[in-house]
């Protein structure tokens, strides 16, 4: 076998907790998105900051490929780098793409007028930009009223920020000293922390324009370094019950209210520097630093970070026709809200996690292992 371009030289076991973590977060991003449809701002948004999840993301991507690649690099091309890296997340781009383009017509509605003056020729060729991450600028929406860089999955905007740190990775970081990858953490820390002062918030990146793509690399640089960071200084934090302690705490900043209004929304900006600064490093720090105790633990802990991706990518097509559904309801009653829509809410919440289980174990484990073998056969 060629080592220097061979996928895979040996298995490592995985951090579950940090798996775990993972699926907690994203389980919060679904609630988030689901109770979004019926907010009428920011204010009374329900799990207000569980959109930081994707900064945790981004925090717990740069640790795992420290570890997974740091002492590998040297042995790999970047054209193997990327390979693997494709392996592990382009089955999952390609699911809720061609579940959004599925679901598209369904989301006609007040919300998105534009639906239904979409030829099917141009949805499917958004399908295929989706699937290969090309962007597209709000002058080509196919939607209306919310042009995101991806039409039909959302959410891809993260996969494409992620591909780009990951490519930034292979090329120049994974070479950094230690100094140097501290100082570019630092000099990232003050970028967060001029965009939160300055906002009030993190929002951003999900369209095509400076103003988010600024935001959408400044949400990427800081947290992805500093995993990567953090996997290199190893000072973890070694304490009993690490996976209970560090959802809590996860789940605590990510169900916090918004803080403050529109004259002092700098104080949720403050809010969410510390989020993203301070307390996720130290969440990733006890997670990687803890150990499963128990073997059901373990197998919960396994589960969640199993469906923690695909729950996240197949999400967004669904959340996209019950807010159209929303937007239809209040324009015969303006007053339509939560309170309003009965079990619709638990039913749009449950659908999305029973297909993403099916879509773990049908789709993308035996995806990716295909891939994998495929690859093998390829490098002999």
């Amino acid at each position: 076998m060629n080592q220097k371009n061979s996928p895979e030289h040996k298995s490592k076991p995985h951090y579950e907790i940090l798996d775990a973590l993972r699926g907690v977060a994203a389980i919060l991003v679904v609630a988030f998105h689901v109770f979004e449809s019926y907010a009428t701002s920011s204010y009374d948004q329900i799990l207000n900051h569980a959109y930081l999840a994707v900064d945790f993301f981004f925090m717990l991507s740069g640790f795992v490929i420290g570890y997974a690649y740091d002492d590998r690099m040297k042995k790999m091309t970047f054209a193997g780098f990327m390979k693997m890296r494709i392996m592990r997340l382009q089955p999952m781009v390609v699911f809720g793409t061609a579940l959004g383009t599925i679901l598209f017509y369904y989301g006609a509605s007040a919300a998105f007028p534009l639906i239904a003056q979409t030829p099917l020729w141009k949805l499917l060729l958004f399908a295929l930009l989706s699937v290969l991450i090309i962007p597209t600028p709000k002058s080509v929406d196919i939607r209306g009223n919310y042009p995101e860089m991806y039409n039909l999955d959302g959410p891809i905007w993260t996969l494409a920020y992620e591909y780009f740190g990951n490519i930034l990775y292979a090329l120049f970081v994974n070479r950094f000293t230690k100094r140097a990858l501290i100082i570019l953490v630092a000099v990232a820390g003050c970028s967060t922390l001029y965009l939160t002062l300055s906002q009030g918030d993190v929002c951003g990146g999900w369209f095509l324009n400076g103003s988010h793509i600024y935001k959408g690399a400044t949400r990427l640089i800081f947290p992805f370094f500093c995993g990567l960071l953090l996997f290199r200084i190893h000072k973890l934090i070694k304490t009993r019950h690490a996976f209970i302690i560090s959802s809590v705490i996860l789940v605590a900043l990510l169900v916090m209210p918004r803080i403050g209004d529109e004259q002092t929304k700098m104080m949720n900006g403050i809010y969410e520097a510390a989020v993203i600064i301070i307390a996720f490093p130290i969440i990733v720090a006890i997670g990687a630093g803890g150990k499963v105790g128990t073997k059901s633990m373990s197998k919960l802990c396994k589960f969640l970070g199993d469906i923690s991706y695909p729950i996240y990518l197949i999400n967004y097509p669904i959340c996209y026709i019950q807010t159209g559904w929303v937007s239809n309801q209040r324009a015969v009653n303006p007053d339509f809200g939560l309170g309003d829509a009965g079990v619709i809410p638990i039913v749009v919440f449950l659908s999305i996690t029973a297909l993403s289980i099916a879509a773990t174990y049908l789709y993308d484990k035996p995806v990716r292992k295909w891939m994998k073998e495929k690859i093998k056969k390829i490098s002999h």
